[in-house]
């Protein structure tokens, strides 16, 4: 199974999201691995009341094992469902790649 698939499957499994969408940037960044930088947005009712930081450490915890292998770089995008509809249910664009060869 891929990253992207790892990544979605414990996602959907333990976040039960509204909302789950997983985009490889990989190409937008240097270095040999074609699964190696995602941009995870997540919107569940798991994220109410929590601030930035507590979302962020969960996600991290989740994924502890894929980061410590392939898995580079996660841009982070957490929202409760009624944040979610407050962004007009979208997520920013990720910055460019300001690394490697890049």
């Amino acid at each position: 199974m891929g990253m992207q698939s790892i990544i979605q499957e414990k996602a959907k499994n333990h976040f039960n999201p509204q909302h789950l969408s997983i985009l490889n940037e990989s190409h937008l960044h240097s270095g040999p691995s074609s699964e190696s930088h995602f941009k995870l947005t997540i919107v569940s009712s798991e994220f109410v009341g929590l601030e930035a930081v507590k979302r962020h450490q969960r996600v991290y915890r989740l994924l502890s094992e894929e980061l410590a292998g392939s898995l580079h770089a996660l841009s982070l995008h957490l929202y409760s469902p009624e944040e979610w509809i407050d962004r007009s249910s979208t997520s920013p664009d990720s910055p460019d790649c300001r690394g490697g060869s890049r």
